[in-house]
């Protein structure tokens, strides 16, 4: 018979081993299955692999991705120390968080942001394994108090990629299939404010693909977006532009037109020639690199290394852009962004008339 401590030590290895020859799994959820008591049958079975899916459906791909790697790096934490993961003990990840902020090594100490988001993957990692942590436990809230009192920095914004900014990306881009599509991406990207996930996550139509986030409907007055956000659905309207040059349903309307698109991912690879498209759907990861590349062929920041002019960009700062740029009613800028509260959208905008209302003056003095 197995002690205690090798019970211990036999699960800790198990829950190593799987964080590391088993990412791939993104965070399917081992705990669904059917209960010890219930005799298994074909229809059964499926159920379990039907709740699985809609398990690991429930958060985004990046996210799963981000907290199996939070989780691959505690375990290895503890191992290298002769401790044990499981069970979930607050006062060790006290000390792992401490560790983060604090490194006795050559490791670089971590933001706060990012010890936030690793203690909510382990959280996350440790729901999986049906062993909740709580991460409001004294030992680990008054550390992670302190890391923020001590540690936090005001966060660091991506710069705001503005109108004519647009328009100087847009003049790099070649004329053909892959710069329609591009071109496409960037106005619909700035005039919709959608984070890049939500961009690549388009389909056509309503129900074309089961992993769609997303569906464009083009009208007269414009394209009308659905978009499945973090608490929903959402509407996003895009209207048309003075010109057809920057308009973003009118280059929207030409990539699908030549890219012979009628069904499925709105924006999907093109061939290396530039005249063929591919049924893929793009990766989020284009954005970026799109805008990097856009932003450094414009020469927007001349004063600027290379490296470091392209630092300043990323997928954000098409939503900054539009934030900082439209001239309307701060309510229809939270709209069109999908912020729950005006304050992050004030975080969006990089210019603003900060003392537009003057409150010491309208009290009396």
């Amino acid at each position: 018979m197995m002690s205690e401590r090798e019970k211990s030590i036999s699960a800790s290895m198990g829950v190593i081993k799987m964080t590391q020859h088993d990412e791939s799994a993104q965070g399917k959820s081992d705990a669904i299955a059917l209960p010890a008591q219930v005799a298994p049958s074909g229809t059964l079975d499926r159920l379990v692999d039907t709740a699985r899916d809609y398990a690991s459906a429930a958060a985004s791909d990046n996210t799963l991705k981000a907290y199996a790697k939070d989780w691959a790096h505690f375990a290895r934490w503890c191992r290298m120390r002769g401790a044990d993961p499981l069970p979930p003990s607050p006062e060790l990840v006290g000390l792992y968080i401490a560790d983060l902020a604090a490194p006795q090594g050559k490791a670089m100490a971590l933001s706060v942001a990012t010890i936030e988001r690793r203690l909510s993957g382990l959280v996350w990692g440790y729901a999986q394994r049906g062993v909740p942590l709580d991460r409001k436990d004294r030992h680990i809230a008054r550390v992670l108090a302190g890391i923020r009192r001590r540690h936090a920095r005001p966060p660091v914004q991506k710069a705001a990629i503005m109108a004519d900014d647009i328009r100087a990306m847009l003049a790099t881009l070649p004329h053909d299939l892959r710069g329609l599509r591009d071109r496409a991406i960037l106005l619909i990207g700035f005039a919709g404010g959608l984070r890049r996930a939500e961009i690549v996550s388009l389909d056509r139509h309503k129900d074309d693909i089961m992993d769609s986030g997303g569906w464009v409907d083009i009208l007269d007055g414009g394209a009308l977006v659905t978009l499945r956000g973090k608490t929903g659905w959402r509407e996003v309207e895009i209207g048309r532009g003075s010109s057809e040059q920057t308009c973003p349903v009118h280059a929207l309307e030409q990539w699908l037109h030549f890219a012979r698109i009628s069904f499925g991912p709105v924006f999907t690879g093109v061939t290396r020639d530039g005249r063929r498209t591919r049924e893929m759907r793009l990766n989020d990861k284009h954005i970026a690199r799109l805008i990097k590349t856009c932003v450094l062929a414009a020469g927007l920041r001349p004063d600027l290394p290379d490296a470091d002019g392209m630092k300043l960009y990323s997928g954000h700062s098409l939503r900054a852009g539009l934030a900082s740029s439209a001239e309307v009613d701060e309510r229809y800028v939270q709209k069109q962004l999908g912020h729950a509260s005006a304050e992050m959208t004030r975080r969006y905008q990089r210019r603003r008339d900060h003392f537009r209302v003057n409150l010491t003056k309208a009290a009396g003095l």
